[in-house]
């Protein structure tokens, strides 16, 4: 007597986190989102940094605080390109190591939420990095899960 087993064509992918098969992790919501995230505070970061040395999208400078332009030596713009330069080092660390970045870039837009509510005039703009500061936040706990730490124990 023989028994017939049914096999299905293809095995449900599974969707816990630190899956490590590509497919099981690409079929995630939660792995999507991480990716997501990844590419945007890469990509974002890096723009704007390079736009602060050419001002094409804004004239930079009127954003910062005057106490800011006060006490930090040279000119707003010369500041600019020292913002352009954190900003561009920003989005390529995240790009190669989002556990860790992603706390810098919040960290990073935090200051800026700080100049720009100090400044008094560019709310909706504070407001919306607030935005940004908790996706980048976001961002950091997924990485938790998805991105493997520098050191210690790894999972198997």
């Amino acid at each position: 007597m023989s028994t017939t087993l049914e096999r299905p064509l293809r095995a449900a992918a599974p969707t816990v986190p630190g899956v490590r098969t590509r497919e099981g992790a690409w079929s995630d919501p939660r792995y999507q989102a991480f990716w997501l995230m990844r590419l945007g505070y890469t990509v974002l970061p890096l723009a704007m940094g390079i736009d602060k040395f050419f001002n094409g999208m804004v004239y930079w400078p009127k954003y910062l605080a005057d106490w800011i332009d006060n006490i930090v030596p040279g000119t707003a713009q010369q500041f600019m390109y020292f913002v352009g330069g954190v900003e561009i080092l920003a989005g390529l660390l995240v790009l190669l190591k989002p556990r860790y970045a992603a706390y810098i870039v919040a960290a990073w837009l935090a200051g800026i939420v700080i100049n720009l509510f100090s400044y008094g005039e560019y709310w909706d703009v504070g407001v919306r990095d607030v935005g940004l500061m908790l996706g980048a936040l976001t961002l950091a706990r997924l990485a938790s899960v998805y991105d493997p730490p520098l050191f210690g124990r790894r999972q198997p």
